[in-house]
This record gives structure tokens, sequence and C-alpha cells, in this order.
């Protein structure tokens, strides 16, 4: 499977240039960054600590998405919307983990989704994938009277807040009990609050050091508590779920998917 990648320059471009050099049935179609990018002309193995690859780093986008059978995405909001486009034209599978999207840019993937798979997770983390199941199910199993409080904490150069991770776990949760996140969450608390409302989804969120990505949910019930967590260790953990999500979607219909049908936890 030809796969291209978009942002190739940064930390997590060059841990996807890796991963895809390293994946059986899958060969790395390009590498583009954004004009003015350092990176730009050179090798793409290279850069990745891998050695010549043959693949130079373009600022070419159209002709990267035409040459890749799916391409991966983890740069800015902004571009989402382009690279949506440029999917439905070339018909190429589009894996988006940018977080942080806004009502423009969804519109772009929905419109993409039409012509061609667009798969789409806050987080590739494997583990996230089953974390956010998982919370689900406890949720859907638990009476409204235990309190759901979401804890994150991420390095302290994260811009967006809360993480798009800790936002999928607050839907997967308000999934659980049927109703809509947007009514129940708590997304800051300072000065006199007053008593937490019942029913209510709680996030807090920390931010310093190097931190890669913690996230836990709490059930916090009377006299008793669940906690369910999940610490990166490593950021290859992000580019291993990326290119598996690109090669799933290898004859895939048109659509919208996530990492839980990868799994195949949604069936």
């Amino acid at each position: 499977m030809r796969i291209g990648i978009v942002g190739g320059g940064g930390r997590m471009g060059q841990m996807l240039i890796r991963q895809v050099a390293r994946t059986e049935g899958a060969t790395l179609a390009g590498v583009t960054e954004r004009e003015g990018a350092t990176s730009v002309g050179q090798d793409a193995g290279v850069l990745a600590g891998l050695g010549p690859l043959g693949v130079a780093i373009t600022t070419d986008t159209a002709a990267l998405f035409a040459a890749s059978d799916a391409v991966i995405d983890f740069t800015s909001p902004t571009v989402t919307p382009l690279h949506a486009n440029l999917a439905a034209q070339h018909q190429t599978a589009l894996i988006v983990g940018t977080t942080g999207l806004d009502e423009a840019a969804e519109e772009a993937l929905a419109v993409a989704a039409l012509s061609v798979p667009i798969l789409q997770a806050p987080n590739m983390s494997l583990g996230v994938v089953l974390l956010t199941e998982l919370v689900e199910r406890v949720a859907r199993s638990l009476a409204v009277d235990w309190d759901i409080e979401i804890v994150e904490m991420h390095h302290r150069h994260k811009v967006d807040a809360p993480s798009g991770t800790a936002l999928a776990l607050g839907e997967a949760a308000a999934r659980g009990r049927s109703v809509d996140l947007a009514d129940q969450a708590i997304r800051s608390r300072d000065g006199y609050t007053g008593p937490r409302p019942t029913g209510a989804i709680g996030f807090a969120t920390m931010r310093g050091g190097d931190v890669i990505g913690d996230h836990s949910v709490i059930f916090a019930g009377q006299g008793e508590r669940i906690d369910l967590s999940h610490k990166a260790q490593s950021r290859d953990i992000y580019a291993v779920g990326a290119v598996r999500a690109a090669q799933w979607c290898a004859g895939r219909g048109p659509g919208r998917y996530s990492m839980i049908d990868v799994l195949g936890l949604g069936q």
C-alpha cells in the first residue's frame, strides 16, 4: 500500500516515516512539508534517521495525494479542509489524527467521506481506543449518581485543552448515559462553584514538562471509585496505530471511520 505523509518534517512526521518504512506491505509514497521548512528537499529516510529511502520531501501536496493510496495527516486544523478536498479529488483515503478541528474542517471531512474513506481519531493509540470503549460500557452500567471526571496531562507545548482524547472520552461517557456531552460537560472550575451537579461530566487539564499524554476517567460513587487510565510512554504508539489504520482502509468504501472500526469493536 502506498502511504503518504503530510507534515513529515516534524517529530510525529518522522515517526510516521519510520513506521511506514518498517511495516510489511507498506511503501512510502511521498512526504510533504510547508513552504520554507528546513526539511524540504531532504531525503525522508535520512531525516528520520533511517538512511536514504529515495523519497525527497516536497511542498507539492496535490502530487502527494495523487501518488498515494492513503495519506496520514497529523498537522494543523487550518489545512484539514484542503487535505479533505484533495483526498476526494484523487480518490485517496485520508487518516486524520489532527485535533482541535473547527466546524469548517469537520464539514470538509464529511463531504470528502461521500467519495473516499475518511478515518478520523483524536488518538491513534490502540490502548486509548480500548479505554474509550471501556468508558462507554462502564458509564452505561452505572447509575447517574456516579460522578464522572476526566483528567488529562500533556507536555507544556500542547496548544488545545482539553485534549482531543479527553473530549473523546467525555463523548464515550455521554453515549453510555444517552446524553449530549455539550449539555453535561464542565470544562473548567474557578472560585465559588457550588456543589457538583448530578450527571455532570467534568474535565481537569494539566500541562507541564514533556508528558506525552496521560488520561484517566474517574467514576466516583458513594464509598467506592473506579479509575480507568492510559499513560503513553512513547509517541511511537500513535504512528503504529495510524499506519495500521491506513492499511485497514485498503478496499474500504466511502464513509467516516474510527479506530473502533479498525479494531472491530463497532461490530
